[in-house]
């Protein structure tokens, strides 16, 4: 893709549709305030396209508006909690404290952040806003910013490097910032949505293909994937393998472009490699290595695999979508193949039609080589299991690799069938006559019954008085160890949420978060429960009261002093709260009422 690029940014169309051809000003002469004025006429058709961009990703995410803490994404609230956790751990790297291991989970043991998906750099550039609003607001805000901000790149991309119309270059980026996937994605899962730098690695690269500024360039692309290393690896994975494939496939299409540039390009991906891993060798050794840290993936590439059917069908998310068609996905988060056939016909229309053009050829073969991995180790069709192998076979034995999730492999399909439709467009604009109608109008007719609806939400409970008018501060010693009951796990992370809104200040046991538990170390969802919170959690699934042994008690002390903990809370609207406080008090005495909570100090 880059290659082709690279050559198809070397021709200046300034002709085009839907570009301003406004005189430049003279930025010495004019006042500064005159200069911004002038910038702005010169650029409105792209600021009318980034604000467009805006809107519609606040259309979207309007539902966690009205009340960021009390509302949540229905489809997937257990991952939103999640990610206001990490986001309040995050934050509390201007004040200080912030390493790649967090004692504010799991304790004693802590939770290794580079084996999460903790979005550690969006967490650190957002930290003013959530100390200031709380991990909610700065949860919906990266919500909605994170799909504008990866179409408004795209778009960038389009118009200044591939010198694409800006019709076709918003219809494209639309697609990519908008496209079934990452708005299903959207539902809680912040690492996977963040793809605003994955434009910034294409453009670096380009000028790495044009030789500008080679060191500079080589430095550059390796400071973006270092950053887009904290905010998900996953899409760096998925963006370098997409790119890996595409530039192969391109280099074979036109091989003189390749003799010409190879020498250039290798020198400066060395390069820029070489400075990534210098800078990565710590934060990777951690993650696989360090404390709490996995070197394996947990889910498996059978369960987590697209259904061949899912790439002609659309998505629930989507204006056609129905709810039937959830059955060919394991989640509303992962709805990453659901085109649509229209989309897909009309895409494969382009195709054709552009065959002679090496940019749109190397993108079909990226688009071929994603989407066949996107099938999974076994190729199932309409849910039933055919037995046929599928190409992801060859990655089950590669170290790391093979832990990625065989679907999401589906949303570089995105960017590339978005590359195929803007050079389309672009394409028929310039031939005049009713090419100028035909491809754009059907681009976009394709594109309508795959457009999104606004993601579902709901009320959620409010987070205790207890935690939010601080009482917790006279319970807990600083930096010290809450213990609410019952316990966070992977299923009920939802006691999570008080630390979120106390920014962090207290350790929680348990939890929900990747870490070290499984067999011989390797990656497990949560942690093994102590006797006293498995005890607790049955008390709170089923309601009964038990009568609590001596041998029970002991043990509870000893639960208590192996988490280190201050202080046990269960808020008093807690389900099943007589039954709970009646075994606490027989584990630890007659409990204390603050605010709306019953405590035990320790």
């Amino acid at each position: 893709m880059v290659e082709a690029v690279s050559s198809a940014a070397c021709a200046d169309q300034d002709a085009g549709h839907g570009r301003d051809a406004t005189p430049a000003v003279d930025t010495v002469s004019v006042p500064r305030r005159a200069r911004l004025v002038a910038a702005a006429h010169r650029n409105r058709v792209d600021l009318l396209v980034g604000l467009g961009f805006l809107v519609l990703a606040g259309v979207l995410t309007h539902g966690l508006w009205p009340d960021p803490s009390g509302r949540t994404l229905a489809l997937n609230p257990e991952d939103q909690t999640l990610y206001e956790f990490f986001l309040a751990v995050d934050s509390r790297a201007l004040l200080g404290d912030l390493g790649l291991l967090t004692h504010r989970l799991n304790a004693p043991d802590g939770v290794n952040l580079m084996a999460n998906t903790s979005v550690i750099a969006l967490g650190v550039l957002f930290a003013p806003v959530t100390l200031a609003f709380g991990a909610p607001t700065t949860f919906a805000l990266l919500a909605g910013l994170n799909l504008a901000g990866t179409a408004i790149a795209w778009y960038a991309l389009y118009v200044r490097v591939l010198r694409a119309g800006r019709l076709a270059a918003a219809i494209g980026a639309g697609l990519c910032g908008f496209g079934p996937g990452i708005v299903s994605q959207t539902n809680s899962h912040l690492h996977m949505t963040a793809q605003w730098l994955v434009p910034v690695i294409v453009w670096l690269v380009v000028r790495m293909l044009r030789d500008q500024r080679l060191v500079v360039s080589a430095l550059g692309l390796a400071v973006v994937v270092v950053t887009q290393v904290f905010v998900g690896e996953e899409v760096l994975f998925l963006a370098a393998l997409t790119l890996a494939v595409t530039t192969v496939a391109y280099a074979t299409a036109d091989r003189r472009l390749a003799r010409r540039t190879f020498p250039g390009f290798l020198a400066g991906m060395l390069l820029a490699t070489g400075v990534a891993l210098v800078a990565l060798a710590y934060p990777l050794w951690f993650q696989f290595a360090g404390p709490q840290g996995v070197a394996d993936g947990m889910f498996s590439p059978y369960y987590f695999s697209a259904d061949l059917t899912s790439w002609w069908t659309f998505s629930p998310l989507s204006v056609a979508g129905e709810d039937s068609a959830a059955r060919l996905t394991t989640g509303p988060a992962e709805y990453n193949t659901f085109l649509g056939w229209p989309l897909l016909l009309v895409g494969a229309a382009c195709a054709v039609w552009l065959r002679r053009q090496p940019l749109a050829v190397a993108c079909v073969v990226a688009t071929l080589v994603m989407g066949a991995l996107s099938l999974g180790p076994d190729v199932v069709v309409d849910g039933e299991r055919t037995g046929v192998p599928g190409p992801y076979r060859f990655l089950l034995d590669v170290p790391v690799v093979d832990g990625a999730l065989p679907m999401r492999f589906a949303l570089a399909v995105l960017p590339l069938l978005a590359t195929v439709l803007v050079l389309a467009v672009d394409r028929a604009w310039h031939a005049g006559g009713r090419w100028r109608a035909v491809v754009p109008a059907a681009v976009v007719a394709a594109l309508l019954p795959a457009a999104p609806t606004p993601l579902a939400t709901e009320d959620r409970p409010p987070v205790p008085e207890f935690i939010t008018a601080g009482h917790w501060r006279d319970c807990v010693r600083p930096g010290g160890v809450l213990v609410p009951v019952p316990a966070p796990t992977p299923k009920e992370p939802w006691p999570m949420r008080w630390a979120a809104a106390a920014d962090a200040e207290f350790a929680l046991p348990e939890g929900f978060f990747i870490g070290s538990y499984g067999r011989d170390g390797t990656a497990a969802m949560g942690t093994y429960k102590r006797p006293t919170s498995a005890l607790l959690a049955e008390v709170a699934r089923h309601g009964e009261q038990p009568v609590v042994s001596e041998g029970q008690r002991r043990q509870a002390a000893r639960d208590i002093a192996f988490w280190n903990a201050s202080c046990v809370v269960l808020a008093a609207d807690e389900r099943h709260a007589g039954s709970l406080r009646g075994t606490l008090e027989q584990l630890y005495g007659p409990a204390t009422r603050v605010a709306d909570a019953w405590t035990w100090r320790f």
